[in-house]
């Protein structure tokens, strides 16, 4: 019976140690993908998704994350901050232009050659990674263009006109990162070039033909499915992916990345910055108000965060406000409309200033200016003609009210003596001789005593 019971316990053992390893052979060919959704500009906003969503697949032990990518481009700053979390990710990153139809244009182009793997969707593009904050580049002239066949396989370093250094450093600068990256990652080097110097697009079957990518997918499925038992470099080791009916979850954008994007709209922060300063302007004009206090400085604060994620111009910001300090300037030391014009012609063209990019996106409305503009015109004019309409009507208050109106003289006198005017009696002082009950205007106040003449 003892024996018995000992076979029995080992068989147990061996069924245990079987069970074990064959669930860890099972769990072990699975995987766990984080997928991401970026559509529209690459911005603070964005960045701060991206980031986010990244660690948290990191912190849950996720095989790769998946980006489903479809941008027009964005801010230099923002697409930097990505890549660099991208190049230094203990996981690989999978960057994929989809759905059909989506782009990867300009800072897009830099995502796709920093990822570990690169795919497309069909019916997509990249490209047109030339930095458009230098504004127009002059093409090259037609008889220097190169035939299409292989205008991606040669580059010329003089296929476009640069007219300013400041131009060349940051085509330069442009070049030489996207170069970096291709190298890095072991992909076309002649064209990234190209997309810089010549602002260059490919479609997604001859960017995976130029090994500019590295899987064309249909849709998620299938290129989950392409990636199982891939090869990559990560952090300088190379890793298999292990894909076997993974767990795809994703991270949708919550209200964190959508305030984001609302305070970063270069619109909305200019509108938030203007109630910010009017708001504390009132405050100060009529102390105890609180609210409009409250409210400004809110904005300000708010406004403040959102510019300092945007790239804006700091001569545009110094004139917008002294433009509003003129304007303010205007009500309280009246230029009969000097200061107010330019106040308004510096916050204009401070306004129209303020964004330092030529992005799509991040510019300020030009109706918006105007409008805001016409606007503090009109507040300006108001109180310009409040302002003068008050030194053309009568004193209502003070001892200065008294001039012009008439007095009641109480007794008999000649030179000096004494009338009755609102109720209060007076010293009055006159050259004609006045009797008592006659009716007499003041005309000038010297001190306590009154300047009078006979009503006629």
């Amino acid at each position: 019976m003892h024996r018995h019971m000992k076979k029995i316990y080992v068989v147990v053992i061996i069924l245990g140690i079987f069970l074990l390893l064959f669930s860890s052979v099972v769990s072990g060919g699975k995987g766990k993908v984080y997928s991401l959704t970026i559509d529209g500009a690459i911005s603070p906003a964005t960045a701060d998704y991206f980031n986010r969503g990244l660690a948290l697949a990191v912190d849950d032990n996720a095989d790769l994350l998946l980006l489903h990518l479809n941008t027009p481009g964005g801010l230099d700053k923002s697409m930097r901050v990505m890549i660099q979390t991208i190049l230094d990710s203990p996981i690989p990153v999978v960057i994929y232009v989809s759905p059909k139809g989506s782009r990867a244009a300009s800072a897009g182009t830099y995502l796709i050659y920093a990822s570990h793997i690169a795919a497309m969707a069909p019916a997509t593009n990249l490209g047109s990674a030339t930095p458009v904050s230098i504004g127009m580049i002059k093409p090259p002239p037609l008889d220097k263009e190169k035939d299409s066949g292989d205008s991606s396989d040669e580059t010329d370093a003089g296929d476009m006109e640069i007219d300013s250094v400041m131009q060349h450093k940051m085509v330069n600068d442009a070049e030489a990162y996207i170069l970096s990256l291709a190298q890095l990652r072991g992909r076309n080097e002649k064209w990234a070039m190209e997309a810089v110097r010549k602002a260059s697009n490919l479609s997604a079957t001859d960017a995976l033909d130029k090994n500019v990518i590295d899987i064309i997918a249909y849709d998620e499925a299938s290129l989950i499915k392409s990636l199982h038992q891939r090869e990559v470099m990560v952090s300088e080791k190379k890793i298999t992916i292990n894909l076997v009916d993974p767990e795809v979850i994703e991270f949708k954008v919550d209200w964190r990345t959508d305030l984001l994007i609302i305070i970063t709209d270069p619109s909305v922060a200019y509108l938030l910055l203007l109630a910010g300063i009017y708001g504390l302007m009132f405050e100060f004009l009529h102390p105890g108000s609180l609210l409009p206090g409250t409210v400004g400085a809110i904005c300000l604060l708010v406004s403040l965060y959102g510019l300092n994620m945007l790239p804006i111009n700091l001569a545009g910001l110094a004139l917008l406000l002294f433009g509003i300090m003129l304007m303010v300037a205007e009500a309280f030391v009246p230029s009969f409309g000097i200061l107010g014009i330019g106040g308004i012609s510096a916050f204009t063209i401070g306004s129209f200033m303020l964004m330092d990019s030529s992005i799509p996106g991040y510019q300020i409305a030009p109706a918006l200016i105007i409008t805001t503009s016409l606007l503090s015109g009109f507040i300006v004019i108001f109180c310009v003609s409040l302002i003068l309409k008050s030194r053309r009507d009568p004193l209502v208050s003070g001892v200065d009210e008294l001039i012009n109106h008439l007095a009641i003289a109480v007794e008999d006198f000649e030179g000096a003596g004494r009338v009755m005017i609102r109720g209060e009696i007076w010293q009055a002082d006159c050259e004609d001789k006045i009797q008592k009950e006659q009716k007499v205007r003041v005309k000038a106040i010297d001190g306590l005593r009154l300047k009078v003449t006979t009503e006629d």
